[in-house]
């Protein structure tokens, strides 16, 4: 049986993970760690880390590295920037982390996916082909030969 302040704090912890999250978002580029984002929800970092992966089925750190990648994904399309000047824009500092991240992300290097997203979306509305393009979380890239549009 549940009590009512049990419940409570649940809301409130929900609430706090849902600003951590929003916090991502809209920070993405910035320098963020698990240990700031914890200290701004008021919670411990390893308390933030479980209850992120209970509520969002990822850790903070798996989410913001996604939201990086899905941006640079879009700057990748447009065809217009190197692959290290979109990895620097996107908040991260390893070329190499966001590279291997990239790839478990998305099926290809940033650099495959640079050459081959252009053409691909070639045509096709932003809005559309951010959508098609979009990385699925968790690892689960596609199978490789599979189209991106």
């Amino acid at each position: 049986m549940t009590s009512k302040p049990d419940a409570a704090q649940n809301l409130r912890d929900l609430a706090r993970l849902r600003r951590v999250r929003d916090r991502i978002d809209r920070d993405y580029a910035q320098p963020l760690n698990v240990e700031a984002l914890a200290r701004g929800a008021h919670m411990s970092a390893g308390h933030l880390s479980r209850e992120f992966r209970k509520a969002y089925g990822e850790s903070p750190y798996g989410y913001l590295m996604t939201r990086r990648i899905e941006r640079a994904m879009t700057l990748l399309r447009r065809g217009d920037m190197s692959v290290t000047e979109a990895c620097f824009a996107v908040g991260c500092s390893s070329l190499g982390t966001f590279s291997t991240r990239f790839t478990e992300l998305v099926g290809m290097a940033p650099s495959v996916y640079r050459q081959k997203a252009a053409q691909a979306t070639a045509g096709i509305p932003s809005c559309v082909a951010k959508q098609v393009t979009r990385p699925v979380r968790n690892r689960e890239a596609p199978l490789p030969g599979t189209p991106l549009a």
